[in-house]
């Protein structure tokens, strides 16, 4: 054998999902040795069918990074040093105790960030961390984003996480708001290969208009590119629904015995005309009527908004309006429309349509008394209840996989409540603009030492499709399961060296006695000691996805269901086994009280005052007001300590149309500063005629220049940090999601 054959030899390929965005396209990894040499996309993955984008050809810069923590950090004499797993965790139980014991677990605050949605064991973990935590402060990603559509899913059919997702390959006319997937590979939505998909639209006769105040990578493959004003979404949607009632066009379909409450929204868009909102929108009348005309005429239509029409003032009035067009025009829950997924890994409901319903508000915040939604608090809240002193303050924090210091409005406040805890800790892999004030920071092994299955994105796929593969090296150190296993005996009061078996063992039984339990909607009669002489040999994430598998609507039954899905015949198809589109689950999935889809909630009707006293009151003149950006080479703030998706010019600036560039004496490539009610930047002008007039633009989760980090690319490319301008104080009251986009700045030239 040459020196070249035996070169190749040596190679290993593994088949993955890539973790770093919502749209789970499939990896070929080619590993030599414990170096990642080549990633590519997986041309057999009959999901992704070999796309990849930028950020997932870097895994292995990622799984390398020197940055990248392999052990534990524990504050010593005011300085994070290296420590043993078992010193971290004694620190944990000492620092905790004393906070917990003078002040209650009241003080105690969790904070959850999305990258936990992309690992298998955080999505097994995280409820057992939360309950563990034992206090009502828990906070997430959820009210920085998609919120809005928890609390409308809720409302109207009755399960908060049944998102309606646009069955993009199979649709004819897709009004697409607020999302850049061309840029983002989809949110809400696990679509890999986007780009591919909306391209493959025109072939079938499909038509799709972008509604957005930014000429996007996806508005510029767009048939159609309608220009809006920030924040005005819901108004021209209502306008849109306002429509299809003057001109008779709206048309339920087969759902309609199911659907209450279409005379209470005929009355709430009374007022909503086309030409009253075009003022405050910017797009005419006779443009909006054509819209509603090509929406409800098409053959199978669907109405898709995201990040850019739920982080707004009106985020959750504006997800209603977008279900009531999708439900008025006959295209929910149908094949090209907007359905809801099926993943495998879950039970499917064929029963009698009717439920406990869905309930926010349970319990308030201390300070400002918001509302919880899905459990939570508003993320633009936190600070507020870092800082006001008295019964309950948050004195101590745990983070699980997320940079607040960036990612939350106000940012500035913020980090200087983080400076002021008791005890804070961290589970993540970066020293970061938050991580830096930890007491002791736990960090994941790499996601290529872990076993891989897309539990969390199945849930708003297309397709009903599952993979799943072993880890691509061996872990160094203890694996995730373990460290969330023990943090969560610690907070329990078990002690810092408690065997994380412990847990493992319980939620195994847990699951188990769901699965045997007749309320629970069990079909067969199992035993249990059949179930765990099946699992043997697993680890124990290995068990409980097995249990979701096996028990799912695809799985095996233990042997009962021929044919059916198991972990271990998964494992024998390294590409991933596609199950099929999206099928019809309404009026089954309904869990409203009523049974029906109840579309004048009283909470959204109660809120929809806010939406009609800002009609009557807006003559349309607005300041500039400021929107984020997506870019393909960037997800989160912690993707910027990868030098390939970093490098080259800057993209961290400011993009300013050149009308509004010469009225204020801004030149492209010289210095602004940006000011809000909430802070102030200065940051690099880019002109460009993308931007709408009266609109400017600047991409989140940079500003990597405070002292403390340890991201030394990142450190390199700082950029600024936008959240510095975002205002906590105004949030969308009804889902407590922040307000990022549509905020009202004023920009001067610096010399």
């Amino acid at each position: 054998m040459t020196p070249d054959q035996t070169a190749i030899a040596e190679i290993r390929t593994h088949y993955r999902t890539c973790p770093l965005c919502e749209a789970t396209c499939g990896l070929s990894i080619e590993v030599e040795g414990d170096r990642v040499v080549r990633v590519r996309g997986d041309k057999q993955d009959p999901f992704s069918r070999g796309f990849i984008c930028p950020k997932g050809s870097t895994l292995g810069e990622l799984h390398h990074d020197p940055d990248r923590l392999r052990g534990p950090l524990v504050r010593r004499n005011g300085r994070l040093e290296e420590a043993s797993w078992d010193e971290a965790f004694a620190a944990i139980e000492n620092g905790f105790g004393p906070v917990f014991e003078e002040h209650g677990r009241e003080s105690l605050a969790i904070l959850l960030g999305n990258p936990i949605t992309h690992h298998l064991a955080p999505a097994l973990y995280v409820g057992s961390l939360v309950r563990a935590c034992a206090t009502r402060n828990v906070y997430s990603a959820s009210t920085l984003d998609q919120m809005p559509q928890h609390a409308v899913s809720g409302l109207l059919w009755g399960d908060p996480n049944a998102f309606p997702i646009p069955d993009i390959d199979r649709t004819d006319h897709l009004l697409m708001l607020g999302a850049n997937p061309m840029a983002s590979n989809g949110s809400l939505i696990t679509a890999p290969d986007f780009p591919g998909r909306l391209k493959e639209m025109p072939a079938r006769g499909g038509r799709l208009v972008v509604v957005d105040p930014r000429r996007t990578e996806t508005a510029v493959r767009a048939d159609e590119h309608l220009f809006i004003k920030p924040g005005t979404d819901v108004f021209w949607l209502a306008a849109l629904v306002h429509t299809l009632f003057e001109e008779d066009l709206a048309s339920v379909g087969r759902l309609e015995p199911f659907v209450d409450g279409v005379d209470e929204i005929r009355e709430l868009v009374a007022g909503f005309t086309p030409e009253r909102v075009a003022g405050i929108c910017g797009i005419d009348a006779e443009t909006t009527r054509r819209q509603a005309r090509a929406l409800s005429g098409a053959a199978a239509g669907a109405v898709y908004g995201r990040v850019g029409n739920h982080t707004v003032e009106f985020g959750t009035a504006t997800a209603w309006m977008a279900a009531i067009l999708n439900i008025l025009t006959g295209n929910f829950d149908r094949p090209g429309g907007v359905m809801t997924s099926s993943p495998i890994a879950s039970r499917v409901d064929d029963g009698e349509p009717g439920g406990r319903g869905y309930r926010l508000g349970r319990w308030k915040s201390r300070v400002s008394a918001h509302p919880e939604v899905n459990g939570e608090f508003p993320a633009a809240s936190l600070a507020e209840e870092m800082e006001t002193g008295g019964k309950g303050q948050v004195r101590a924090v745990v983070t699980v996989a997320t940079n607040p210091v960036r990612s939350y409005p106000n940012s500035e406040r913020l980090d200087r409540a983080f400076a002021e805890l008791d005890f804070y800790v961290a589970f993540d892999i970066y020293v970061n603009e938050t991580t830096r004030h930890a007491d002791v920071i736990l960090p994941a092994p790499s996601t290529l030492e872990e076993e891989a299955y897309e539990l969390t994105f199945m849930v708003n796929a297309i397709r009903s499709f599952a993979k799943y593969a072993k880890p691509v090296f061996e872990r160094k150190g203890p694996s995730e399961a373990d460290i969330f296993a023990r943090l969560v005996l610690v907070l329990r009061g078990e002690g810092a060296t408690a065997d994380p078996v412990i847990l493992h063992d319980e939620l195994v039984e847990d699951a188990v006695g769901r699965m045997l339990d007749p309320s629970k909607g069990a079909e067969v009669d199992l035993e249990r000691e059949e179930i765990m002489a099946a699992l043997e040999g697993l680890s124990p994430v290995e068990k409980l996805l097995d249990l979701k598998l096996r028990s799912g609507w695809q799985g095996d039954l233990f042997g009962r269901r021929s044919g059916g899905v198991s972990l271990e015949k998964l494992a024998k198809h390294p590409h991933g086994v596609d199950f099929g589109p999206m099928v019809e689950r309404f009026p089954e999935r309904l869990k409203t009280e009523s049974g029906k889809f109840e579309l004048a909630s009283p909470v959204l009707v109660e809120d929809w005052a806010r939406v009609r006293a800002r009609l009557e009151s807006s003559d349309g003149e607005e300041g500039l007001l400021l929107i984020g950006r997506r870019h393909v080479r960037s997800n989160n703030s912690w993707m910027h300590n990868v030098e390939t998706l970093v490098s080259g010019r800057s993209r961290c600036t400011l993009l300013v149309h050149p009308e509004d560039a010469k009225r204020l004496g801004l030149a492209n490539g010289g210095l602004s500063e940006i000011r809000s009610r909430a802070g102030s930047l200065r940051v690099e002008v880019e002109t460009s005629e993308e931007m709408m007039p009266g609109v400017v633009s600047l991409p989140h989760g940079w500003g990597h220049d405070v002292e403390g980090i340890r991201m030394s690319v990142a450190a390199d490319h700082a950029g600024v940090a936008s959240n510095v301008l975002t205002d906590d104080g105004i949030i969308d009251t009804a889902s407590g999601n922040a307000v990022l986009n549509g905020i009202p700045v004023e920009v001067t030239a610096i010399a």
